[in-house]
Formats: structure tokens, C-alpha cells, sequence
């Protein structure tokens, strides 16, 4: 025995993602290898460890403790301390405890490698079992519903384990060792087939069996999953998607697609090493794929899936119950959130009876209830790395560290904030000390319905977590539903400019919220400072100084504005996006009859009646009805209606899609448009004039320059106008935000030629480019307004 000065008692305090990945029987095992005594337990604040041993192998402990841990999980802070050892002969598990809730919740993981095996091993007891999971992979944010994360804590509560479930769960050296969720077909949930209205008609295996023959059939399935339902079709046959197009009033918009295997996939589609391994990772995404040349005349799936775009949005089955309903399908399926147009996903069997009927023709579902509503998540490669374009299963609700901002420390001392976003792809965040806990994506807050889904969002954060705002953060735009929301709530309120929190986004998504730069924000629409629209901004952004009146940022550049007739309206009508920016440019011209044009402005103002054109004449004579923009989503409406590409649009980015696709990778130069500076009075900013770009572009379209060329030209010239104001700013970090940047071309171009230029560009990756991100930026905002000592300028 050893003397009792070389023991020592260490006590440990884990944060991080270390709940639900098999962190504590890893504790465990360790402990016990390593002949240590002591204990592991589960808090609501992460993992507490008191261990006990000789010095030298608790050393060891501490370091295989780091390179060791289980694969999914994080360790974001590891505290340490020396205290008095006691007699004691064995390492045990001990119950969770309570406490304040700071723990991490782990995302819904996809299935694992293991549990697929069982579900397709005629000799195991999970066979053809649709609910199997361990602490690798399964339900995690989606059935949680307080913490600690706890069976009793969660949705799997009403599943009390039978004999040989609960020795595997109560088993350390078990992989299912307090796996939350685990179940089997003895004591778990179990499948239902449903007809349209509600009445059951076949369950558990046979469920799924007559599931997968109405889809052969041509009919539309609602199927209820992980997160919510989805609706799902045969990919292959043009009539049922066109049904299901047409029932869930969606014309355009692409579809996603499952894929029974990778193999399948990369039959039809591009995949780099990268997208494959998104494509099986343990969050299982939807990833954009670029199709193979041939695809459209493949007839492997049918054209109305995602109709003139050349990427595809797959993803792979990601929980046992679509391995088993497409393995025995045997061919891919769209796989699209089960809602109606503008509504939240549905997560309630009876609900979704009601709310989807006359869209879905029968249903399969299961009695494991859904805590939220958590839809997939959508990934694109840009620049040679994910860049998340939505945030949902598999990411959320991770937080985003905040760290320092410049020398002064935002930790536990920070005030916490309710932060809630904008108006279009909705997320909320709330931020508590370090860390900033963003909601899975919500949506646009279009409809009472959807609003009511933000609402509800907020009290299960909030609840999930114990968390009480002490003040709440929104857009500047007074109009939003999110501001109006903010409005209502008896707490101090901070409104943030909707471009500046696009910037701070990618800041904090590149964890350099200290540092100076010029941020490029280029979306749809913002609200500006001075209360017109916005959109295609360069803001430089100053460096934290404590204490400093500083701006918060400074408006050095931007497009030219330019009139949108009909204001929302424009944004459905491309045309009129086109018409006003030719106005802009020749003024009454356009409109005399006597004038000459060419033939694409020609066509376009053929596109409208006399009396359209007569209307929208007196409009922007008038300025009625005619709200300026200095938008580049809008630069890229008006371009595409020009082109013949998009004069109607149906979903939002539409005609901007439309025009990256046609950029003719044969044909690609390095020519661009003339794009020319404005001076201020002051010298102070520059004005983007955009005039000579749609002259030269018209005449190119005159000349039969092909319309892939003339695409590829004016996103050269957008980029080159980004490298050249970098250049007269002077900062040499650029950031790029905005759901422009979702353009992969326009992307990757801008970074490669500001490095070629000797800047340092930053893009988004764990954060959403688009409007997904503004609730982050809205938390980094003001914590950067405390950090400088400067309230915030917007009450």
C-alpha cells in the first residue's frame, strides 16, 4: 500500500459537449484501468469527477483524459483542483445533479455505423427496429426537454426499459451505458399507417412495409422523423413531385433528395472527398451537389425536382427509420419539410393529420413526441470548406464562443441577452457569459403560425436553460415581426443595423471579434441607418479600444441606389427591378416610344402592358411607391430580368440562382464590367455606380454575347469592385456576410482575388451568410458596445 503523501485527490469540472457522447463510462473505464477510485456524475452544468490515486497515474489520467475522449465530444473548459484525499477503494457512476443549467446539449447525430449493422442483423433483437440508437447517434435537442439531460428529462420518459434494456443502460462498459433514447421493440416506441384521415391500419414493421408501397404507388407520405415530418416522394416520377409541387403551392423551389447510399449519389451528382464526408458525418446535412453533366436526360430523377439548376440538395438516411424505409425503396426520394408554404414543420401526428391534409395521402408515424421542431440543415463548399447555409439538426443548439473582444474579458461577467434575429430565416440566440446558444433554424415570420413558432422558440430556450434575459436585442427595422416582438417584453432593448450584424456574424464565426476590417454585406434588404433600404454595403468596422467613442462602424462605401417600383412587390418581379434601374440610368426615356433600344430592353418592357407601363411610369415620375435600394441581391434580380432569366420569381434568390448557374465554366475569362466611383461631398464614401455595368451588359446582349459569359463578366465586376474599395480602405482583413455570399462562384472568386491582392479574407462556416447569422451578430454587437464602454446608438 502507498504511503498516504503519494495519493492525491483530484477534483475536476468539465464543460462542454460532454452529455449524451458516452463521456462518463469513458471516465469511468479510464478511472478503472488506471486503478483510481473516486466518481463521475452528470450536472446541469456539465460533468463533475472526483478521482483518487498515486500522482504519477493520475497524470495519466489527466492526459489520456484529453487525447482519449469519445469522438463527439468537446471539452471547452477543463478546471482542476487539489483537495483532501479520503479513504476509498472504487471508481462508481453517481446520479445526476441539478444546479444552474449551463450545460451543452448535443445536436441529433445520425445513425452510427454500429446500430446500422444491428438494424439489418436478422439475429439481433433490434431488427428492422426504426428507434434504434446509443451514445453515438440518435435524438438528442429534439426530445430533450430540461436539463440535465436525463431519460426523466426527456421525451423517452413514457418509455420505461425493459430487463435487457436497462442492464445495457445501466452497464459501463456498455455502449448504450445511459444512452437516453435507447430502446427496443419490447418496451420502445413503435410505428403507425395512417390514412388520410387518421385512421390506423397497419403497425410497427407492417407500417413501414405499406409506407414504402404508397410511395412505389405514386403517393405522397408524410412520414414523422427525428425533428418533425417530412414529405416524401418518389424522386424518379415527374407526375408525383409535380402533385406534390402543386399541393404544397411550391412551383419552383428545389426539392431535397435521399439517397439510398453515397454510390447512388455520386452516380448522379459530383462529390468531392469533403462532401463525402459531410454527407456521412454524424450531423448528415443536406450538401449541394453539383450535377453530373447528362443529369437532366438521365431520366434518374425527374426534372421537376429541382428544374433549371444545375446542384442538387441531397442528403443520406440519418436515423434507423430511413435506412429501413429506403432500403427497402431502393431508390432515391424527395425528403421535404412536412409544412404548409410559410408554416413551421410539423412535429405532432394529429397535427400534422390537420394541417397537412390535402397535401399528404396517408402518414407514418410514431408515439415518441417531439420537444422542437428541428428541421435539416443545408451545407455548401465554398472555398475549399462547409460553409452552413442552414442551421438546424446536427449543429444546433451548439454555441458560438465569444472569448475576448480585445483586451477586455466578456466572460460570466456579461450581461445576458435575448437576441432575435430578423425577419427572413429566422434563428434566436441568447447569450450568457462566453458563449452565445443559437436556435435552430425557424423560418421566414411571414404567417401568425410562424410567429407563433419564433414565440414558442424563445420559452423553450429560455426554459430549456433557466435563462432570464436581462435585455433583449433586434433589427433597427421598426416593421419586423422580431422587433415588434422585442417591443412587448418589459426589458431594456438594443436595436442593431441589419448589415453591421452581418458583419459581426462572420466575425464571430472566424473568432477575430477583436480585430479591425472592412465588412462587404451584400443581401436582399436591410434597414439602413438613414432609413432607406440596404444592401450592398462596405463598412468598416473598428478595432475594440476600452473606453474610446468609436463608431460602431463607419458606411465607407456602397451601390448606387436605384428605385424599386411597387417596393415588396419588385422583389416577387424581377422586371420591375430591371425597369427601375433603367430608369434610374436614361430617366423618361425609357418610356418614349420614339426611343430605339435594344433588343433585351426591348423584350422587357414588352413584358409589361401598355397599361403596366403607364402605371409604373407615373410611379417612378413620382417617386410613388418607388423605395430606394442600394441592394446587390436586388443588382442581381434586375441583371437576371435583363437576361431573359427570371422575370417572376417564386421563392426568395431565385433569379440570383438563376443567374450563377449559367455562368459558362468553358467560357470563364477574366473580363469584367466598368463599375465606377461616386464621391461624396466629403470624400468621405464612395457610391458604386452600377450604370455603365447594365449600358455595357445591354450591349453585349446586342452583340449575341452569350448570356453564360455575360453572367460571368458581371460577377467578375463585382468582385474586382470589392478588392478595389479594400484597397482604398486600406484594412487588410475583408469580411464577406450577406446571403449574396452564398453565390459559390461570387465566393470564391472574391476570396482568391483578394488574396492574390495580399488581404486576408474571412467567410462564414458554422454561422449561415444569410439572415440566419443576424441574431449572432445582434449578441456581438452589444457585447462589443460594452467592451468600448459606448451604450448602444438605438434604443
Amino acid at each position: 500500500m502507498l504511503p498516504q503523501s503519494e495519493i492525491e485527490r483530484l477534483k475536476l469540472t468539465i464543460k462542454g459537449v460532454v452529455q449524451g457522447v458516452g463521456f462518463r463510462p469513458f471516465i469511468y473505464c479510464l478511472a478503472s484501468e488506471l486503478n483510481l477510485s473516486g466518481w463521475v456524475n452528470n450536472s446541469a452544468q456539465g460533468v463533475f469527477v472526483e478521482v483518487q490515486g498515486p500522482k504519477a497515474r493520475l497524470r495519466e489520467f489527466l492526459d489520456r483524459l484529453q487525447t482519449e475522449k469519445p469522438p463527439l465530444s468537446q471539452i471547452h473548459e477543463l478546471q482542476v483542483t487539489s483537495i483532501a484525499a479520503i479513504a476509498e477503494t472504487r471508481f462508481e457512476i453517481r446520479p445526476s445533479v441539478s444546479g444552474e443549467k449551463t450545460a451543452l446539449i448535443l445536436p441529433d447525430l445520425a445513425t452510427c455505423p454500429q446500430c446500422w449493422r444491428e438494424i439489418f442483423d436478422p439475429d439481433n433483437r433490434r431488427y428492422r427496429y426504426p428507434f434504434t440508437n446509443c451514445t453515438h447517434c440518435g435524438p438528442r435537442y429534439t426530445i430533450v426537454r430540461r436539463l440535465p439531460y436525463d431519460r426523466r428529462n426527456t421525451t423517452m420518459s413514457a418509455f420505461p426499459m425493459c430487463a435487457e434494456c436497462r442492464a445495457e443502460y445501466e452497464n459501463p462498459r456498455d455502449r448504450r451505458f445511459h444512452a437516453q433514447p435507447n430502446a427496443c421493440p419490447r418496451c420502445g416506441p413503435h410505428l403507425e399507417w395512417w390514412d388520410e384521415t387518421g385512421r390506423v391500419s397497419a403497425r410497427h414493421d407492417d407500417a413501414l412495409i405499406a409506407a414504402a408501397r404508397a410511395i412505389d404507388a405514386g403517393q405522397i407520405v408524410a412520414v414523422k422523423g427525428l425533428g418533425g415530418f417530412h414529405l416524401i416522394a418518389d424522386a424518379r416520377d415527374e407526375t408525383a413531385v409535380r402533385r406534390l409541387r402543386d399541393r404544397k403551392q411550391r412551383p419552383d423551389k428545389p426539392f431535397a433528395v435521399m439517397y439510398p447510399s453515397l454510390d447512388a449519389i455520386a452516380a448522379d451528382c459530383q462529390v468531392s472527398p469533403e462532401e463525402r464526408e459531410w454527407l456521412r458525418s454524424p450531423q448528415g446535412p443536406i450538401v449541394l451537389l453539383t450535377k453530373k453533366p447528362g443529369f437532366e436526360d438521365s431520366g434518374a430523377i425527374a426534372p421537376s425536382v429541382a428544374p433549371r439548376n444545375p446542384t442538387l440538395g441531397v442528403m443520406l438516411p440519418y436515423t434507423p427509420l430511413h435506412h429501413l424505409l429506403l432500403a427497402e425503396l431502393g431508390y432515391p426520394v424527395v425528403a421535404t419539410s412536412g409544412n404548409r408554404s410559410d408554416e413551421p414543420i410539423c412535429t405532432d401526428a394529429e397535427e400534422a393529420r390537420d394541417r397537412l391534409r390535402g397535401i399528404a395521402d396517408c402518414f407514418l408515424v410514431h408515439n415518441r413526441a417531439i420537444a422542437r421542431a428541428v428541421d435539416d440543415s443545408i451545407v455548401r463548399a465554398i472555398g475549399g470548406r462547409a460553409t452552413i447555409l442552414r442551421r438546424a439538426r446536427g449543429y444546433a443548439p451548439l454555441p458560438i464562443a465569444t472569448g475576448l473582444v480585445g483586451d477586455v474579458p466578456l466572460g460570466d461577467s456579461s450581461p445576458r441577452l435575448l437576441a432575435v434575429g430578423g425577419h427572413l430565416k429566422n434563428t434566436i440566440a441568447i447569450g450568457r457569459g462566453p458563449q452565445i446558444f443559437v436556435s435552430q433554424h425557424l423560418g421566414d415570420l411571414e404567417t401568425p403560425q410562424a410567429v407563433a413558432g419564433f414565440e414558442e422558440a424563445i420559452a423553450r430556450l429560455q426554459d430549456l436553460y433557466d435563462f432570464t434575459p436581462e435585455s433583449a436585442v433586434c433589427d433597427a427595422h421598426p416593421d419586423y415581426r422580431s422587433t415588434q416582438f422585442v417591443r412587448g417584453l418589459n426589458l431594456p432593448r438594443h436595436a442593431v443595423q441589419h448589415h453591421y450584424a452581418h458583419v459581426l456574424a462572420c466575425m464571430a464565426d472566424n473568432q477575430v471579434l477583436y480585430e479591425s476590417g472592412l465588412g462587404v454585406a451584400w443581401d436582399g434588404t436591410g434597414y439602413g441607418s438613414d432609413g432607406t433600404i440596404w444592401g450592398g454595403e462596405f463598412l468598416r468596422i473598428p478595432a475594440i479600444a476600452e473606453g474610446e467613442d468609436l463608431p460602431e462602424f463607419t458606411r465607407v462605401a456602397y451601390f448606387r441606389p436605384f428605385p424599386l417600383p411597387g417596393g415588396d412587390r419588385a422583389v416577387k418581379e424581377p422586371r420591375r427591378v430591371a425597369l427601375g434601374m433603367l430608369y434610374e440610368a436614361v430617366g423618361d426615356r425609357l418610356f418614349a416610344a420614339s426611343e430605339d433600344f435594344s433588343p433585351a430592353i426591348a423584350r422587357l418592357l414588352g413584358s409589361f402592358t401598355p397599361q403596366e407601363r403607364q402605371v409604373l411610369h407615373r410611379m417612378l415620375g413620382r417617386s410613388l411607391n418607388t423605395p430606394k435600394t442600394s441592394s446587390v441581391g436586388r443588382l442581381f434580380d434586375g441583371v437576371a430580368a435583363l437576361l431573359g432569366l427570371a422575370d417572376r420569381c417564386s421563392f426568395e434568390a431565385q433569379a440570383a440562382i438563376a443567374l450563377e448557374a449559367v455562368i459558362d465554366p468553358e467560357a470563364i475569362g477574366e473580363d469584367s464590367y466598368p463599375l465606377p466611383w461616386q464621391w461624396s461631398d466629403d470624400g468621405a464614401t464612395v457610391a458604386l455606380d452600377w450604370t455603365p455595368t447594365i449600358a455595357e451588359i445591354a450591349d453585349d446582349l446586342a452583340d449575341g454575347v452569350a448570356v453564360g459569359v455575360i453572367s460571368c463578366k458581371f460577377h467578375h465586376t463585382l468582385v474586382e469592385a470589392i478588392v478595389a474599395t479594400a484597397r482604398r480602405v486600406g484594412e487588410s482583413s475583408v469580411f464577406l456576410s450577406g446571403g449574396c455570399f452564398q453565390n459559390r462562384y461570387l465566393s470564391e472568386r472574391a476570396i482568391a482575388r483578394l488574396q492574390q491582392a495580399g488581404f486576408t479574407p474571412y467567410w462564414h462556416r458554422q454561422i449561415p451568410p444569410n439572415d440566419g447569422g443576424i441574431a449572432v451578430g445582434q449578441i456581438v454587437a452589444r457585447l462589443r458596445a460594452i467592451a468600448s464602454g459606448r451604450p448602444s446608438d438605438y434604443r
